[in-house]
């Protein structure tokens, strides 16, 4: 991103609470326009008429539709982070850790199906936001489990093979009993502590 793209998105932050509300409204508006339509066919106007604003109010944030695309992708990420930060409490272990912030997320997803099409539509809209979600995932996992490996809770040498190992096990999770839950399904709490076990004791036998 040049400077002056860093420089237009300064100016174009809202300083006043009323600001940051229409601001809020225009990017869950965003959301709900593109997961219905899709980047291509979503429309500026589609989303100033859903977040109930004037289109004059949407340039005040954004040039663009790309532009607030960008803003949605990152947004999302985001929140997905804080989701899991939230669900943290002092004194977890790391594979309680590991389980608290895949239930966050399994919650989270199932709260906001858009996210996985705006997410996966954003790999050839914007493949540097696409990349960057997922590397900041990444990174989020690969240092609670370097944390873990040196407080003797994990195994040593965990890194970033591993973090996307779990990264990945993590979103198809969240695919399958997110987006796709089906009527019986295991919840939430379920889900994660199945997979809490898998990193806890592998799939191979124990001898």
């Amino acid at each position: 991103m040049s400077m002056a793209a860093e420089t237009s998105i300064a100016d174009k932050a809202p300083r006043t609470e009323r600001g940051r509300k229409t601001l809020r409204k225009l990017l869950d508006a965003a959301a709900r326009e593109f997961a219905d339509h899709g980047f291509h066919e979503a429309s500026i106007s589609g989303i100033t008429r859903r977040a109930g604003v004037a289109l004059g109010s949407f340039y005040t944030y954004y040039d663009s539709k790309d532009a607030i695309f960008r803003a949605l992708v990152k947004d999302m990420s985001e929140a997905v982070g804080a989701a899991a930060r939230n669900a943290l409490v002092p004194g977890m272990d790391a594979l309680e850790v590991e389980r608290a912030a895949l239930e966050a997320f399994l919650r989270f997803a199932a709260e906001n199906k858009a996210l996985y099409r705006i997410i996966d539509e954003a790999e050839f809209v914007d493949a540097e936001s696409y990349r960057a979600h997922y590397e900041t995932i990444g990174s989020r996992i690969e240092d609670r489990l370097r944390a873990g490996g040196k407080g003797g809770e994990l195994r040593e040498g965990l890194g970033t093979p591993e973090a996307w190992a779990l990264m990945g096990m993590n979103v198809f999770l969240g695919l399958r009993y997110a987006i796709w839950a089906r009527e019986g399904d295991p919840d939430a709490a379920e889900v994660a502590a199945a997979a809490n076990r898998l990193l806890q004791s592998g799939i191979a036998p124990i001898a």
